[in-house]
């Protein structure tokens, strides 16, 4: 897939698109400024966007930070306002949900808290959605890594579904997208209803919003490969927070309208359980050692070979040397939380999801 590259030309000066950021936050208090100020200080005129951001019942100052930040196009809605006693599934859907009903763009741009966009991101998005005419657009996230093996662990991990998103796209198989970077136009989201009938999740406000406008739209639907289009993003701080986060994530791998998605998954997952009970297995058969070394060791060097170029792409390639490394480690956390992302339940920002339900 080609890096998309904007050239400064007549097109790029006179864009008129009208884009509304929108940011779902929840006790993001500590995260939200650099957030905002990253948005306010965007390359794109600033008459040509909005910045809408829902607080989700946050028991910290959120809002009161969010309103100290001064903007003309920065505007607060308080979902325990537009909610009042009523009770869902799905907050975030629902914060999303009430600020594109409420929101002035053509282009509806998502983006959360707790990240940090480049100072060309809108400009970058709206020249290709100009050019392309797309409907929905997924664009590239990639974590913030200081070091730690954790980062590291994670920041590998979150390149592979990263590279996933694009390879994937590119031959118009739409498998994954993030909530961190998407764009999709108001009149396709009203078209589709919404989230409606995908509200039954806490999860799912990127992906199988994406499947149902992939099921009307199957050739708009893009992948936006620039680095000028790259959002920085926080990974989970402790061990406990990523496998919750991780299986939140993996609380819809049974949802999706298309099930070669799913049989896709089930796949990865049953290599993965194979791998581990070779090896458990060759305790008792010694002989299975050199058969589950050797299923190891080609599983690592293709998704090397895969995440190369993906890494590449996000300036990465050093952390690639701990890839072997952290490979066992990424097969346990696969089969634990694929499991209980379909039979147990998961926290996440103060509020418990029960999968069984």
């Amino acid at each position: 897939m080609p890096i998309f590259k904007p050239q400064p030309d007549k097109a790029e000066k006179n864009s008129s698109t009208f884009v509304s950021v929108i940011i779902a936050a929840r006790n993001e208090e500590h995260n939200i400024v650099a957030c905002l100020h990253s948005i306010i200080d965007q390359d794109y005129p600033t008459e040509l966007f909005e910045v809408i951001v829902v607080d989700d019942f946050s028991e910290d100052q959120t809002a009161d930070v969010i309103n100290s930040i001064r903007g003309k196009n920065i505007r607060l809605i308080s979902l325990k306002e537009q909610l009042g006693d009523t009770r869902t599934r799905s907050y975030k859907k629902k914060a999303i949900e009430t600020a594109i009903s409420k929101s002035n763009g053509t282009l509806i741009v998502t983006t959360d808290a707790d990240c940090i966009v480049a100072k060309s991101w809108l400009r970058t998005i709206v020249l290709f959605y100009e050019k392309f005419d797309p409907v929905f657009i997924a664009a590239p996230v990639a974590f913030h890594n200081t070091g730690s093996f954790l980062e590291i662990f994670q920041d590998l991990d979150f390149m592979s579904l990263q590279g996933i998103t694009g390879a994937t796209m590119h031959k118009n198989f739409h498998v994954m997208c993030n909530g961190a970077n998407l764009a999709y136009t108001k009149n396709v989201f009203d078209e589709v209803g919404g989230f409606s009938g995908i509200d039954n999740l806490a999860s799912g406000d990127d992906m199988l919003l994406m499947h149902k406008i992939s099921l009307k739209y199957p050739e708009r639907i893009h992948y936006l490969k620039s680095r000028n289009a790259i959002v920085q993003t926080n990974p989970a701080a402790t061990v406990a927070d990523f496998f919750q986060q991780r299986i939140r994530w993996a609380s819809k791998s049974d949802k999706y309208a298309d099930k070669r998605i799913t049989a896709i998954l089930l796949l990865v997952y049953l290599l993965n359980v194979w791998i581990v009970l070779l090896f458990a297995f060759s305790i008792f058969f010694h002989g299975l050692i050199w058969w589950s070394l050797g299923l190891l060791a080609g599983k690592t060097l293709t998704e090397l070979y895969f995440l190369y170029p993906v890494a590449v792409f996000f300036g990465r390639q050093k952390t690639l040397l701990w890839f072997p490394f952290a490979q066992p480690f990424h097969i346990i956390y696969t089969i634990i939380a694929g499991w209980l992302g379909k039979y147990g339940s998961y926290k996440w920002k103060g509020r418990t999801a029960d999968l069984n339900d």
